[in-house]
């Protein structure tokens, strides 16, 4: 028979596991301000000025070195969802990505989680102008049998959608969201009260208790942990970082607990800070990490028109953001991984906010991901790279640093699922 779920219960989670500096909140403006900023060296500004010169040398809306898209050839499929309630064995999780940073993420439990759901031709504040999908959509939202669960980055028109959240409340009333702060205001006014914003290193339970008939019925916990990120937020010139942008984790907490793999040192081995490898007991539920939009490294001292910021003599010395190692430590192991490797060129222009391929593996290994798949590519148009060249450094990457070009941190067709075994 059929079991079907209530409104879930949502339920802060106390002394949660923090770094000791965290109580000081420095990504919080101060002096009675309201806004955020990136804590770290490894963040620099935009210079607005070299933007515009940018887009002027590129005649912005003229002309793309991009190829098209049926020569890029990027393939994009039609997704199979499950429609039942548990549809896994309760010992693998399954990932859908549905373009750029959209996934839709079942758990072992059966609770199914939605991330930067953006269903739409466009990503702008109207349907009839702005950035156009590169790739078709694989879907609408009516054509996902559940959500219960969805999880915003932060609020750039490339991640958060009004026309799409508006729908999934329409058509899943009981699903909640997990928001930034700063957030939670812009989803009431749009009809949604479901919803928790959450600050860095914060997180709650939510819980579905079934009701009605049904031999197989049963709860479903998932923790959502409010993790950092280094980029921006702003959906109009009045707003720049008046709320908050942040990586995520959402664990199973009903499942029972698995051994994953720890991550992977720099020769792709499993390691622990220490050098040492993990301890037999050190046992972790099946989890995702979900990493937004972020960018990871200053790259302001390489020189322009450098091919590889991370070769000699660039490859020590710079900042790299330090929120990714306290996640791994802190928060880590991870069973999968989402992380973006797309929007990246040109470097001194981007690298503040959006990752390469390799800073995306650095992430990997930093934040102890068992598993991973890329996102942020192959949808929109938003940097200067070829829109198939991430594919390509990533394989390079992945080999560079020593791990397996398959079967660790692999690129995904759109529209497709793969699941990840979490025994």
């Amino acid at each position: 028979m059929s079991c079907t779920h209530p409104t879930p219960a949502v339920r802060l989670v106390e002394n949660s596991t923090a770094p000791a500096d965290a109580a000081e909140k420095k990504h919080h403006l101060k002096n009675g301000k309201t806004g955020f900023v990136n804590p770290w060296p490894s963040w620099r500004p935009m210079n607005p000025e070299a933007a515009k010169a940018h887009l002027k040398n590129r005649k912005w809306l003229s002309s793309w070195t991009h190829p098209s898209a049926a020569e890029a050839n990027i393939q994009v499929l039609k997704p199979t969802f499950s429609t039942a309630r548990y549809g896994t064995d309760g010992t693998s999780l399954r990932a859908t990505w549905l373009g750029h940073a959209c996934y839709l993420v079942e758990l072992p439990c059966g609770l199914r989680v939605l991330f930067d759901p953006v269903l739409t031709d466009r990503c702008s504040p109207v349907s009839w102008f702005g950035p156009k999908r590169f790739t078709k959509l694989p879907c609408e939202v009516h054509e996902i049998p559940i959500i219960d669960i969805v999880v915003i980055s932060h609020n750039h028109y490339d991640h958060l959608s009004h026309p799409t959240v508006v729908e999934i409340h329409k058509l899943h009333p009981h699903a909640h969201f997990f928001v930034p702060l700063g957030d939670a205001e812009w989803f009431r006014s749009s009809g949604i009260p479901n919803v928790t914003e959450l600050d860095w290193w914060e997180e709650a339970d939510i819980t579905l208790e079934p009701h009605g008939a049904g031999d197989n019925k049963r709860a479903m916990t998932a923790r959502v942990s409010c993790l950092p990120a280094q980029h921006t937020t702003g959906r109009g010139p009045l707003g720049t970082d008046k709320s908050l942008w942040a990586s995520w984790a959402v664990t199973d907490m009903s499942s029972a607990p698995a051994r994953p793999d720890s991550g992977h040192d720099e020769d792709g081995e499993e390691d622990d800070e220490d050098g040492e490898e993990d301890d037999e007991d050190d046992e972790v539920r099946a989890s995702v990490y979900f990493a937004g939009d972020t960018g990871y490294r200053d790259v302001t001292g390489v020189p322009a028109g450098t091919s590889d910021d991370w070769a000699a003599p660039y490859d020590a010395g710079l900042p790299v953001c330090p929120g990714f190692r306290q996640i791994g430590e802190l928060r880590g192991p991870f069973t999968l991984g989402l992380l973006p490797i797309g929007a990246y060129e040109p470097r001194a222009l981007m690298a503040s906010v959006h990752s390469n391929p390799r800073d995306a593996v650095e992430i990997f290994k930093d934040t102890r991901c068992r598993r991973a798949l890329a996102m942020h590519w192959g949808t929109w148009i938003m940097g200067d790279e070829d829109v198939r060249e991430p594919v390509r450094l990533l394989e390079q990457a992945l080999r560079t640093c020593g791990i397996a070009t398959v079967g660790v941190f692999d690129a995904c067709m759109i529209g497709e699922t793969t699941t990840f075994a979490v025994e």
